[in-house]
């Protein structure tokens, strides 16, 4: 069991869910199978576009920043099975396989459009790498400036999976409260479940325990009432996408927290890094949301399940979207 995931994080064993996989495995991404946590650490070690694609579907690796660095180096340890000849007819071609993986995420698009036009394989290597560092960076800047928002003995609530898993480092969501825990402020961080694949409880909850915060797992559908009875003082989750007005996609049952949350005066923040931004899409009801596989939901024989994995949360319901580049507050204008 890891001793922590922030640590092996910050010593470079294990970056975005992945391991420096170009540098120590030449034609090979190297990552954590997270639909394997908690019960086993389990490592994929991948070499072909298909069987990556085939684990960004299947939540191998996910979370926005942490798919778009295993896109990038991915895309860049499957072009080193390429001759010098072949790279430039079939660099482009692998990166759509890849921008097909998840249609929510835009860091997976993102790092694409950074990698799919490089000239050779030296160059694609480094802007791979230099995905992977700003993304680390990225994670601690976040921290910085969300840290100061966790007072001693507050109550934290968060959804889904925005920590060490689902990025480079210190995560997004859970990157202000590494910060904090380090500067030795105390508090509690209630995780939800977050249905139907329970990031949450399977993700959120693993990590942060190793981290040594006090973290307590909740169901999906006891989050009113733990608001209701005061143990909720801080709302802070991640996000895939944001809307130039600040609307915010982020995993499927956020949204109703941004709803409880301002019945009960609680504030709700967004961590997210700027390249979660789509200042194209002037509206959040613009971003396209996945419908996932109904086998997930689990429903009797016969009956239709509808399965969208994000929803959209309306610019008012947040009090304040946090990126690398400091705490940013209503009216949002991102362009």
């Amino acid at each position: 069991m890891l001793e922590t995931v922030r640590w092996i994080t910050a010593e470079g064993k294990v970056l975005a869910g992945c391991e420096e996989g170009v540098q120590l495995h030449p034609g090979k991404l190297r990552i954590i199978d997270q639909t394997r946590l908690p019960q086993e650490l389990v490592y994929l070690e991948l070499d072909d576009i298909d069987g990556i694609v085939a684990a960004i579907k299947r939540l191998s690796v996910r979370g926005a920043p942490a798919i778009g660095c295993a896109a990038a180096l991915g895309l860049a340890a499957c072009a080193q099975h390429l001759s010098e000849k072949d790279f430039l007819p079939n660099i482009g071609k692998l990166a759509d396989q890849l921008a097909a993986s998840r249609p929510t995420a835009v860091n997976l698009f993102w790092a694409l459009d950074r990698c799919r036009n490089k000239e050779n394989m030296e160059e694609l290597i480094q802007e791979a790498l230099a995905i992977l560092e700003e993304d680390i960076q990225m994670c601690q800047a976040i921290g910085r400036h969300g840290a100061p928002l966790i007072e001693e003995g507050m109550g934290l609530l968060t959804h889904c999976n925005a920590g060490a898993l689902a990025t480079g480092d210190f995560g997004t969501a859970l990157s202000p409260m590494y910060v904090a825990h380090e500067a030795g402020r105390k508090f509690t961080v209630y995780s939800d479940e977050t249905r139907p694949l329970n990031q949450g409880s399977r993700l959120t909850a693993w990590e942060l325990h190793q981290s040594g915060i006090d973290v307590v797992t909740i169901c999906d559908n006891m989050a009113a009432q733990v608001m209701k009875e005061g143990k909720i003082d801080l709302i802070i989750v991640g996000s895939d996408r944001i809307a130039a007005n600040g609307d915010a996609a982020n995993k499927i049952g956020t949204y109703g927290l941004a709803v409880l949350a301002k019945h009960h005066g609680i504030p709700f923040y967004v961590a997210a890094p700027t390249s979660t931004i789509d200042a194209s899409l002037e509206q959040g009801d613009l971003i396209p949301i996945e419908i996932r596989d109904a086998a997930e939901v689990g429903a009797a024989e016969g009956v239709r399940v509808y399965n969208p994995a994000f929803d959209v949360t309306p610019n008012e319901l947040i009090a304040g979207i946090i990126t690398e580049n400091g705490l940013h507050r209503s009216p949002y204008a991102f362009g």
